[in-house]
């Protein structure tokens, strides 16, 4: 069964370290994916997702505009950060492990998310939504996102990032009827 990512119900935010002293959180942009799932046998799942970086929000708007420069995400010109499932492992009560590749500024590495299959849901129409969330860390170094600033305690930029998705998919069918899927 496939599924689509309903972009007004799902979010990519993350979060990393701040002069080594405080947490700085965000989100990216607009996401979408498709998914291939049968919630009855997950491990056989299969999904891609790709998540904006123009529409960062951290909550200020320098860091906004700094974050999407070539400093970092360089947006304008690689504008999308994309998740490819190779295998899903279970894990036992509703949990998995997604592995895949993730790739940022067009540099791609093997990634493996822990993931909660929240379940299914029918919707007054009688369409379905699926729900699940995601976490990872990943050092943002190895995706060539390289720039710092040392200071007195350490580095202005933590290496290490958590990045969690709370995601819904709709069916095929109800998401044809709202112009996610074609």
């Amino acid at each position: 069964m496939f599924w689509y990512i309903d972009p007004s119900h799902t979010a990519v935010n993350f979060s990393v370290k701040h002069m080594m002293v405080t947490t700085v959180r965000g989100s990216l942009g607009k996401v979408r994916g498709r998914i291939e799932l049968d919630p009855e046998h997950p491990e056989k799942g299969d999904f891609e997702i790709s998540a904006t970086v123009k529409g960062i929000n951290t909550g200020d708007a320098r860091r906004d505009g700094h974050l999407q420069s070539a400093d970092f995400f360089d947006a304008e010109k690689y504008p999308e950060i994309t998740f490819k499932s190779n295998a899903v492992f279970p894990k036992g009560e509703g949990h998995y492990t997604a592995s895949g590749d993730l790739t940022i500024r067009e540099v791609t590495r093997p990634v493996s998310f822990d993931i909660e299959l929240i379940g299914v849901v029918a919707n007054a129409q009688g369409g379905q939504h699926l729900g699940a969330a995601a976490t990872l860390t990943i050092d943002r170094t190895d995706f060539g996102l390289t720039w710092n600033m040392p200071i007195p305690n350490g580095v202005l930029v933590g290496d290490k990032v958590k990045i969690e998705v709370d995601l819904e998919a709709l069916d095929e069918a109800t998401a044809k009827t709202r112009g996610l899927a074609a």
